[in-house]
């Protein structure tokens, strides 16, 4: 499956309110399931001395998933595509990469 195939498909199940603007929704479910994947690896590090199990992978995985879903949605709302959006961003890190700036901070380095 590739991006595409991904975001159209994943548009079926895209039910939920719209608040103020349709991009509201989504955004908020992306932060709060990116902060579920990084409760259940702190807890990785907390309760398993930093091992990452076959059962740990599998809710991570299962977590992952709905970051995607989330970040479909919101591209959908702001009419991108992550296929443009994935290209966007790999361009941006080897320009950076090639002008040995990929570490460091800020958006514009």
């Amino acid at each position: 499956m590739n991006f595409t195939e991904y975001q159209t498909k994943s548009r079926a199940t895209a039910k939920y309110p719209v608040i103020g603007h349709g991009v509201i929704y989504p955004t908020l479910g992306l932060t709060n399931e990116a902060g579920e994947v990084a409760g259940k690896i702190k807890k990785v590090f907390r309760d398993k001395d930093g091992i990452i199990s076959d059962e740990t992978r599998e809710a991570l995985k299962a977590e992952l998933g709905d970051v995607l879903w989330y970040l479909s949605q919101t591209a959908t709302e702001l009419g991108l595509s992550l296929d443009e959006i994935a290209e966007y961003n790999l361009a941006k890190l080897l320009d950076r990469q090639a002008r040995g700036k990929i570490r460091g901070d800020g958006d514009n380095r």
